[in-house]
């Protein structure tokens, strides 16, 4: 008798999952995907949409293509999980999978700080970086202030990404000497899970870029009439234009369906990505992962696609009567882009202890060249 896995978002993880589900399993076995949005977007593209390098349509596919390969599309909101039941309420009918993988991923909530959607514009948005771009290209003075609204969030290079891009691109405009470009962050340091010298590293090219860094600045609120930013340590940083990194939580109907443990985050098996829940997967920017270091797990794409790749085989076995042999191993990969059409590429093995081991390659054209491979290899295969 046929099995059913169903597959609880869209996103990098969602895709990889039901993809390679779909790869590993034969016709009788059914894959399910859930999805709220029409489209899969392909978010490391953001920054370079910001720039008007992309438009929308050039990092956006349609969810609905994923039906070519066999999988079944369900398009809707998730309004209830039952874990125990493995049963999910989509549009107001019930489903029931034998396996679920939860890969909702985190919930963007600007609104939880005063001031914030007003004064600025979300960098993790589409319609965030829409704007942005538009009003970018319009800001020739005064200062420009990339902020970091609270920790953890997804993706933790990309601020200081969008800083070196935005710098570069005032340079390009003619306007750099009228702009100051600062980045207020909660951090202690640039991507602190990657330990002291990868920090340290990404710290100086910032830095090298006239841009200032203010760490452990942990904003309460934004007064958008005096352009003033509040921050917990009792001072204050005004700004001509605000980019902003939104604060990050767990879905309410996540939460509801008693997934999540102290973090926050729903708590899985760190090699298997398994719940407390038989049957019951999460993977991606929903899970709190700790590590040795004490620090959690970073929130990124790329590490979101191991661990679905490692859920989707092991699935598979068991459905084959096989026994389960994939272990998701802490290692990962990002490309940082600096500007000048240049990138740095970081990588190693967050799981190594007593601290994570990560090693950061200097940046070039050729690592650029090689992020914009990959973002066309991503879209093209994968729909």
């Amino acid at each position: 008798m046929g099995k059913t896995v169903m597959v609880l978002g869209g996103g990098i993880g969602g895709v990889v999952a039901a993809s390679r589900l779909r790869k590993l399993l034969a016709r009788e076995h059914r894959v399910v995907l859930v999805e709220r949005e029409a489209d899969h977007l392909f978010q490391p593209s953001l920054l370079w949409l910001m720039l008007g390098w992309r438009t929308p349509d050039q990092i956006r596919r349609p969810i609905a293509r994923l039906a070519r390969r066999g999988i079944e599309v369900v398009r809707g909101n998730v309004e209830r999980i039952d874990p125990a039941r493995r049963a999910v309420v989509v549009n107001g009918k019930e489903q029931t999978a034998d396996y679920l993988v939860i890969a909702i991923g985190a919930e963007l909530a600007p609104e939880t700080i005063p001031g914030l959607v007003q004064a600025g514009h979300n960098l993790y948005s589409l319609a965030g970086a829409q704007a942005l771009s538009t009003a970018r290209a319009k800001f020739r003075r005064g200062r420009l202030v990339l902020l970091v609204s609270a920790i953890p969030f997804k993706c933790p290079a990309a601020p200081y990404e969008a800083a070196m891009l935005l710098e570069d691109d005032c340079r390009r405009r003619g306007v750099r000497a009228d702009v100051t470009v600062d980045v207020y962050t909660p951090e202690p340091g640039p991507i602190a899970t990657a330990g002291p010298e990868v920090s340290k590293q990404l710290r100086q090219m910032v830095e090298a870029k006239g841009i200032g860094y203010h760490p452990e600045h942990a904003v309460t609120q934004v007064d958008t009439d005096k352009r003033l930013i509040h921050f917990a340590n009792g001072t204050t940083a005004g700004f001509d234009f605000l980019v902003y990194v939104p604060p990050h939580r767990a879905s309410q109907v996540v939460k509801d369906a008693g997934l999540t443990g102290p973090s926050g985050w729903v708590g899985v098996d760190r090699t298997t990505l398994a719940t407390n829940f038989p049957g019951v997967y999460a993977v991606g920017d929903i899970t709190g992962i700790p590590l040795a270091i004490g620090k959690p797990l970073p929130k990124a794409g790329v590490l979101a696609h191991g661990q679905a790749e490692v859920v989707a085989r092991n699935i598979a076995a068991e459905i084959r009567g096989e026994r389960a042999r994939a272990a998701f191993t802490g290692h990962g990969a990002c490309f940082i882009e600096i500007g000048d059409g240049r990138a740095g590429y970081g990588s190693g093995n967050f799981y190594a202890e007593p601290a994570p081991r990560i090693a950061l390659r200097p940046p070039g054209r050729l690592l650029h060249l090689g992020k914009v491979i990959y973002e066309k290899f991503w879209l093209a295969s994968r729909f």
